[in-house]
């Protein structure tokens, strides 16, 4: 089991090195194909607007071009000394844009992008990344502002009872087979830390057999469970965070959990989230 295809979603207008170095990381420690794409929303003119309207179209058309331009030009530079087998896809499309980008992720295992708190303002460039979580059918990797250092040696697994929990670590398998150190970690009530240690025993087990040696830490909550997986995974030196997300995307806000999401802001690790 492997990614064979990573595809790493780049924002027009703006610098993506961010996410095109983890999308890079990813695809030599992989040895995958990256599909690089990048999409605006076509300026919607309502009916009765005056004649000019078609050269404002026109202007925002050429705009989206030379914006497609320089990202291709971006992800080739930065990629092609990396990864032999590159392809680009850009659009200008009349539907959502979260739309566009999960069905494009139809031949990706693995989906890149960036997580930026502002990408509610601006529907032309940006949508809601929860979206794309809960709709692609594929993992997404978030890579947030304040990532440094783009290593996967070590991981930490938010692990909780659930149909997302266990969808994240089984999308994860190829990260952690890969990985150096693994630990799986679960806040949970001090009357049931005996109950929680049996259940992430048989989380360890299963992983062994895909050959993962695991840790496991049942932490009891003791304030918020951010404050703890975040001290644990400090701890840990944890490189990535694995974790379900939760939520209906129709909220248009971030729908991934409080713990989720509050772990991730202002983190430099960055995260394997499924759903």
């Amino acid at each position: 089991m492997s990614y064979a295809t990573v595809m790493v979603h780049l924002e027009l207008g703006k610098t993506n090195a961010g996410v095109l170095n983890a999308a890079g990381a990813l695809a030599e420690r992989f040895r995958s194909a990256v599909v690089g794409t990048a999409a605006s929303q076509a300026l919607q003119i309502p009916y009765g607007e005056p004649y000019y309207a078609g050269e404002v179209t026109e202007l925002v058309r050429d705009q989206f071009q030379k914006e497609a331009r320089d990202a291709e030009a971006e992800f080739r530079a930065v990629l092609g000394p990396k990864v032999e087998d590159l392809a680009w896809r850009s659009s200008e499309t009349v539907e959502p844009l979260c739309e566009f980008f999960a069905r494009e992720a139809r031949s990706a295992d693995l989906i890149v992008t960036a997580m930026d708190s502002t990408s509610l303002f601006n529907g032309t460039h940006h949508f809601n990344v929860s979206d794309l979580v809960m709709r692609a059918g594929r993992p997404v990797v978030l890579v947030p502002p304040a990532a440094e250092q783009l290593k996967f040696d070590r991981v930490l697994v938010g692990w909780k009872d659930s149909r997302e929990a266990r969808r994240a670590i089984a999308d994860s398998l190829p990260l952690l087979q890969a990985a150096r150190h693994v630990v799986v970690v679960e806040v949970t009530p001090a009357e049931r830390l005996a109950e929680t240690r049996e259940h992430l025993g048989e989380v360890a087990t299963w992983l062994g057999r895909h050959g993962v040696q695991a840790e496991t830490i049942a932490s009891p909550g003791e304030g918020s469970d951010v404050g703890s997986l975040a001290r644990i995974a400090a701890e840990q030196r944890a490189d990535v965070v694995v974790a379900g997300a939760y939520g209906h995307s129709r909220l248009r806000e971030w729908v991934l959990g409080g713990v989720t999401y509050d772990l991730l802001i202002g983190s430099p690790r960055l995260a394997l989230l499924s759903h």
